[in-house]
């Protein structure tokens, strides 16, 4: 319904042009992925709300310093940033990928402090290694930040009280949020970039910093204000709604004292009549006009970050319903574009119009509750509103102030677990994040996102059996995300499932060809066929889709390699961690080139930061103490070799560099120790017996050497290694140089 979206707010902006109603257009222009139009239309605004649509907007076209720009206003050093939480999560989203980690991390922890629900943020500062635990995180500060939100915002309410034809918009609001179905279209990341918050909802703004919310969380109305009377030319809209009232004439504009009172706009020149109220019919009229339908974010366990939330809305507790690609705030209340204006905490300019409002309410039972006004309920009094049980107002529906103290406390409870997890996953400290998903309850346990994560962890520890499980039953659960679809490839890749992995592939073709992650799967499928050209085409593909996509660049790194192309491979490696420095196998590729190229220094270099990043992967630890005896640094490798024992002792690799170090080192017998050890784990493996067939030889044991040179061929080596094999048996009796 995009289309109508925009038809219909070109014609409100061609009737009543203002930047408001400008703001509606923009809003529809990028729900309906038009992102460039926005651009136009919203470039040299100055209001808080044009502003954040325009940095939206240029997040979207990759144009990051226009979109800061946009958010840290020149004229304005010290001003606020607009729109809240949301805010600060879309700055943070540009400092990232900008290479200032600490500014980004700044912003999100400023985001979270506003909205302790604010799962992306809280995302972000994990995959970039900067979270803090859960617990404290959504613990008892948060639930007492989201009380004062949300009482806050009940205790305004009463001066905005609604007609039950009114109410039946909110319904309305509610239902065609549930029907819409944007397309998904994909965005940078994170993983894949995570989704970028906003409020559309045909918000008008605040004209200054003063007017946004303390909180930075929604409003529990939408607005749609009327235009400013200059731009109407005296002339009345027609009404919205049956219940309209004459008002003008009689509104008082001095004190029985005779006082003037500075509540009336004096810049109006003709006169105009006023239908009920201006501010009431902006929150009818905003109604119509909801955001709804999910973004799908990504996130690959290492590498993004890009993108990646879950694919649903997320259900404000204020009642409104905002996608998670536009989760934001803005007070609607702005003096400049109010016609009359009622300041906080001040007397109302007439009493007749505060009794017209509350003869309006929408059923009996709002009616007769006593009104409380923000300016009555001090902020030190939040917490004994909801104790003494009172009733507010959130989002058109009265909620008693307990249920609200004691809903925040259960979603944060449930916060604060999957928060433990994810923050542990991204430290790469898999079996802690595994221990704390164990204590989620049952239906959240066996959900499509928890699925995925713990695949991911498993994943990391090299379990590809118990990863292959959990992936799978997360895309039996929810066959339409993707969510770690990528991973979950790779997972089949290591096993060799090609039958399974091409049937993968296909299935993630058919949900969504835009997406990254399907791509990855069918560059897989390619790369375990040995078609490394066509999987590198696949996986460029991904890239395409979604350049901030880190594991898609790290994959074609990989491609490259495989065809020898170390120059390209360098390149994409370098890709990977501008998007995510702390994506670890970008570091791991790199340090396999430098390792091949016998750049043994930068090798060391490049193994040494992804050890930081992962410092429980025995893989990184091998290939680490492997560069470290390439430079002499004998002790140091056999260290790091015992290490990566100790940490996964169903991987030979540690084991057979161990030894291979013992025998550089002429220590023969402590090598083929090491090496009889290692037949127990690996008794097939043809290298094993190649290396103590060298150790025999270099003992002059001939007949032991010729046995495991035997061996080793018996255990068919792939055809390099079955040269090097005859060329030892042929050199037998030749003394090694």
């Amino acid at each position: 319904m995009f289309k109508s979206a925009i038809f219909l707010c070109e014609r409100l902006f061609a009737e009543f042009p203002s930047e408001v109603n400008l703001q509606l257009l923009a809003a529809c222009y990028l729900q309906n992925n038009q992102a460039y139009s926005a651009y136009h239309i919203l470039k040299g605004t100055q209001t808080a709300q044009s502003r954040y649509l325009f940095a939206i907007s240029c997040f979207q076209m990759d144009l990051l310093s226009e979109a800061e720009t946009a958010l840290c206003n020149a004229n304005e050093p010290g001003g606020e940033i607009p729109n809240g939480a949301a805010g600060h999560y879309l700055l943070g989203l540009i400092y990232r990928y900008t290479d200032r980690k600490k500014s980004a991390i700044h912003h999100f922890r400023l985001a979270l402090s506003i909205d302790p629900l604010l799962w992306a943020a809280y995302e972000e500062l994990s995959v970039l290694g900067a979270a803090e635990e859960a617990t404290a995180v959504f613990g008892e500060a948060a639930a007492l930040c989201i009380q004062k939100q949300y009482l806050h915002q009940g205790a305004a309410t009463p001066d905005l009280q609604i007609s039950s034809e009114d109410y039946n918009l909110v319904s309305l609001r509610n239902f065609s949020s549930e029907d819409a179905c944007p397309r998904q279209v994909k965005h940078t990341q994170g993983n894949s970039y995570r989704d970028i918050p906003g409020n559309y909802h045909g918000a008008a703004v605040s004209s200054g910093a003063a007017s946004q919310p303390q909180n930075g969380g929604p409003s529990p109305f939408y607005n749609t204000p009327s235009p400013m009377a200059s731009h109407l030319s005296g002339v009345a809209p027609p009404p919205l709604c049956r219940n309209v009232q004459p008002n003008g004439s009689t509104l008082n504009t001095e004190n029985t004292d005779g006082s003037p009172r500075s509540v009336v706009n004096t810049t109006i020149q003709a006169p105009r009549r006023k239908f009920v109220d201006e501010g009431k019919l902006r929150k009818i009229s905003g109604r119509l006009f909801s955001d709804s339908g999910p973004r799908r974010s990504t996130r690959l366990s290492g590498d993004s970050r890009a993108n990646t939330n879950a694919n649903a809305s997320v259900v404000a507790g204020n009642g409104t319903n905002n996608s998670s690609k536009y989760h934001g705030s803005s007070k609607l209340s702005s003096v400049a574009l109010r016609t009359v204006t009622l300041r906080k905490g001040q007397p109302r300019a007439n009493e007749n119009i505060e009794e017209g409002l509350r003869n309006e309410a929408f059923d009996d039972a709002r009616a007769n509750m006593a009104p409380v006004t923000s300016s009555s309920v001090p902020s030190g009094d939040v917490r004994s509103l909801g104790q003494d049980g009172a009733t507010v107002l959130v989002g058109g529906v009265a909620i008693s102030g307990s249920k609200i103290i004691i809903g925040a406390s259960e979603v944060l409870g449930l916060l604060r677990i999957l928060g433990e997890g994810f923050r542990l996953s991204c430290l790469y400290r898999c079996q802690d994040a595994l221990d704390a998903y164990l204590r989620l309850p049952h239906k959240h346990y066996n959900t499509g996102w928890v699925m995925s994560q713990i695949g991911k962890a498993h994943f990391e520890l090299v379990d590809y059996l118990e990863a292959k499980q959990a992936f799978s039953l997360a895309h039996r659960v929810s066959p339409y995300s993707l969510e770690g679809m990528d991973v979950y490839s790779t997972v089949l890749y290591h096993l060799k499932e090609d039958t399974k992995l091409s049937y993968l592939a296909q299935e993630l073709i058919s949900t969504d060809r835009l997406a990254p992650q399907s791509w990855c799967a069918m560059g897989n499928c390619y790369s375990l066929q040995k078609d490394h050209e066509t999987a590198l085409k696949n996986f460029q593909r991904a890239v395409q889709l979604n350049p901030r996509f880190a594991y898609a660049h790290t994959l074609c790194g990989h491609e490259y390699v495989a065809l020898e192309d170390f120059e390209n491979g360098i390149k994409s490696y370098q890709n990977a961690l501008r998007i995510d420095y702390r994506h670890y196998n970008a570091w791991y590729g790199l340090g396999m080139i430098y390792l091949r190229q016998e750049k043994f220094e930068f090798s060391e270099h490049h193994f040494g930061m992804a050890f930081q990043i992962n410092s429980r992967s025995s893989v990184i630890m091998s290939f680490l103490g492997t560069a470290l005896h390439a430079l002499k640094k004998s002790e140091d490798a056999i260290k790091m070799m015992d290490r990566a024992i100790l940490a996964d002792k169903k991987n030979p690799l540690p084991m057979y560099q161990k030894a291979n170090i013992l025998m550089g080192l002429e220590k023969f017998d402590d090598a083929l120790e090491v090496l009889e050890e290692l037949k127990e784990y690996a008794p097939r493996e043809s290298s094993v017996h190649a290396l103590m067939g060298k150790i025999y030889k270099r003992c002059n044991m001939h007949e032991k050497a010729m046995l495991h040179f035997g061996i080793a061929l018996d255990l068919k080596p792939s055809a390099i290694d079955v040269a090097t094999i005859k060329a030892a048996i042929e050199k037998l009796h030749v003394p090694d140089e």
